[in-house]
């Protein structure tokens, strides 16, 4: 505790009048001064008298207890951190200068451990929330030790300045570089169909051209070379409705700190315009007014449906001018725009001139090129005229046994079904009888449904090339429509099974998926098979941890494990691959990790303080002193904390130097003198 004796002053009168009277008195000495009248003396006295009672001096008696001045250590302990011996030179220093600086009982040492967040590394925010409660004229200085990657540095630098003098002590090699790929800019959705434009670039201190692998939902598309330095277009073709990955990987470069910034991935969103179905009926039929009843009602699908009313060797003499049924345009819908349709429907369709061999043939391809297909077989199928024996053939995925069996049947789903997504979620109830369905023998694909003791197949789905084909062996379904014998879910599953031939992520029967949060990452998988592939998990740096599956459902397994780390995470089971990101696209971490001086410099020394860089132990820091208010607060070898002199008042006692009375003595005296001087 300290004992201080003050002259202080408590004014009778609002500061602004007490400056005026005070202002009044030294002009009207001056006057008196330069004119000199008799009593000029005394009147001056009396206005000084005046100004001095009425701010009522008075001798203060204080005792002070010194408050330490305030100094925040901050250690940065980002992503950007991990690399090379930068956490562990960091830490070293931390610890020793906290020591050191808690060892002088003048100061008090606030310190803070900042870890990563996706946005970067954000020092002078948490800097700034460790001193908001503490009063400014109280900070002596802030020292940060990093790698010299700040992201929230004050803009303009001397915004720093209430925080004292700000030091960097910066740990790392500064001579090693690291190659990064970044996305520069790119769509967050698109058109199915259409192409994405990306532009893309690479960053390596060694410069030259660099092979890039792009891959598309897991699926690599190809290799593109790109300039280092260089902003270059890539166009990529939006592939389905939904979220639609993208991933760029770059090799490991001549000099690397990591390779977690090798690799970035873009995410954008498959928006249909329309799904554009093509409905052939071989002959009218209620199956066919029920398909397009449903089709119709769907707003995301545009149908062109025909109904083959007769064949095109059936001979009519009435005149063309009077015929009311327009031209089948086959060469238009098979040749031309073929390729425009996402769905080609034939429902009870039989051989015939109307839609050739060639045709036919034009259909097969389309369905091996990313085309579905999609047959509701009638009693035609297990005929001659059958689309089974035409090139159509080559894509179907059974063939018919020539056996048409009639007499209820009530359809199941298979054990197969139970797990694919198309028919998983429909209820399992009492559904209503069809009267009919075609013998078949599945070649491929799946089964989903069957029907009658045998469990002969009834709804087929297969993958053809790129591409999707289902087979109904039954014009029946369109009892469950009518809600004849209490029907069936012919509107989920027919919508289900349309969506799934025109590949709608959701409906995705072998799917694996990644999603992260956080230190967190779950992954879902889908699958047909009873047992699942064994998982792998690979990090931004190419770790690989294997979480155990737990089933949740037929066909349906989930996994969790923990990440710590911002970047690009792949899950991979069998044949199927998935990715995430944790954090942003292209972390602010990961944008430049040398280590550098060249961002805290510039607030340094707006602040009065300096940037230091420490060897590779942590070692080799300046030598830090106490400074006052005013000098300089760093040097080439040493940083300055100031001297900020901040007390607590304990005790304070007061005496009047001018009492009321005694001023008004003096006045009155000094008074009665100027009047008797004036007098005489």
């Amino acid at each position: 505790m300290i004992d201080i004796t003050r002259l202080g002053f408590d004014p009778l009168l609002g500061t602004p009048w007490l400056i005026a009277l005070g202002l009044l008195a030294f002009a009207a000495w001056i006057a008196y001064i330069i004119l000199r009248g008799r009593a000029w003396l005394t009147r001056g006295t009396v206005l000084s008298l005046l100004a001095l009672a009425l701010a009522n001096p008075a001798l203060v008696r204080e005792q002070r207890d010194p408050l330490p001045s305030v100094v925040a250590v901050i250690l940065d302990q980002s992503e950007s951190m991990g690399f090379g011996d930068r956490q562990a030179a960091a830490d070293n220093a931390y610890t020793a200068l906290t020591e050191q600086l808690r060892a002088d009982p003048t100061l008090e040492v606030r310190t803070l451990k900042s870890s990563a967040k996706a946005n970067g590394t954000d020092l002078f925010t948490a800097l700034e929330g460790l001193m908001a409660d503490v009063p400014r004229d109280r900070i002596a200085g802030s020292i940060l030790i990093t790698d010299g990657q700040v992201h929230d540095v004050p803009t303009p630098p001397t915004n720093a300045n209430p925080l004292g003098p700000v030091h960097g002590l910066i740990v790392g090699d500064a001579s090693r570089g690291d190659r990064r790929v970044e996305i520069v800019n790119g769509p967050t959705f698109g058109i199915v169909g259409e192409t994405a434009e990306y532009m893309l670039r690479v960053d390596d201190p060694v410069g030259g051209t660099v092979q890039l692998d792009i891959s598309l939902n897991g699926q690599r598309l190809r290799t593109v070379d790109v300039e280092v330095g260089v902003d270059t277009p890539l166009a990529i073709e939006i592939e389905r409705r939904g979220d639609n990955i993208l991933v760029i990987e770059a090799p490991a470069g001549t000099q690397e700190l990591t390779l977690a910034n090798n690799r970035t991935a873009a995410t954008v969103s498959g928006v249909r315009d329309r799904l554009r179905v093509l409905l052939i009926t071989g002959r009218p039929n209620p199956g066919g007014r029920v398909w397009r009843d449903l089709l119709k009602s769907d707003p995301q699908v545009d149908l062109v449906h025909f109904t083959i009313l007769r064949s095109v060797y059936s001979q009519d003499f009435t005149p063309n001018e009077e015929l009311a049924l327009i031209p089948f345009p086959t060469d238009e819908l098979f040749e031309d725009k073929l390729k425009e349709f996402d769905l080609i429907i034939f429902d009870q369709y039989e051989r015939s001139g109307m839609v050739t061999w060639e045709y036919l043939n034009n259909i097969a391809t389309y369905v091996e090129e990313g085309g579905a297909l999609m047959i509701t077989a009638g009693q035609q199928f297990a005929g001659g005229g059958s689309l089974a024996r035409t090139p159509l053939a080559s894509v179907l995925p059974a063939v018919p046994t020539g056996d048409i069996i009639t007499g209820p049947i009530v359809p199941s789903i298979t054990e197969d079904g139970a797990r694919h997504s198309v028919t998983l979620p429909l209820a399992r109830r009492s559904w209503g009888q069809w009267q009919r369905y075609i013998g078949a023998e599945a070649r491929a694909g799946d089964i989903l449904m069957s029907a009658g003791e045998d469990d002969a197949p009834l709804l087929i789905v297969d993958r053809v090339g790129t591409g999707r084909v289902g087979l109904l062996l039954s014009d029946q379904i369109w009892l469950w429509a009518r809600g004849s014998d209490g029907g069936g879910p012919f509107s989920e599953l027919t919508r289900r099974l349309v969506h799934w031939m025109m590949k709608e992520p959701e409906l995705e029967e072998r799917q694996l998926s990644l999603v992260t949060n956080g230190d967190t990452a779950r992954i879902n998988l889908r699958t047909l098979s009873p047992r699942p592939a064994p998982l792998q998990l690979i990090d931004p740096e190419e770790g690989v941890t294997t979480p155990q599956w737990h089933e949740t459902g037929p066909g349906q397994y989930t996994a969790d494990a923990p990440i710590d780390g911002l970047g690009l995470y792949r899950a991979e089971s069998g044949d199927l691959e998935a990715v995430a990101l944790n954090g942003p696209a292209n972390p602010r971490e990961y944008e430049d990790l040398r280590s550098t001086t060249d961002v805290l410099t510039p607030v340094a020394s707006a602040t009065g303080g300096a940037v230091y860089r420490l060897n590779r132990d942590g070692g080799d820091r300046p030598e830090i002193r106490r400074v006052s208010r005013r000098a300089d607060a760093a040097g080439n070898n040493w940083l300055g904390l100031r001297e900020r002199d901040a007390y607590t008042v304990r005790d304070s006692r007061s005496t009047q130097l001018l009492p009321g009375w005694l001023g008004a003595l003096l006045i009155a005296i000094f008074m009665l003198l100027a009047w008797r001087r004036e007098g005489q």
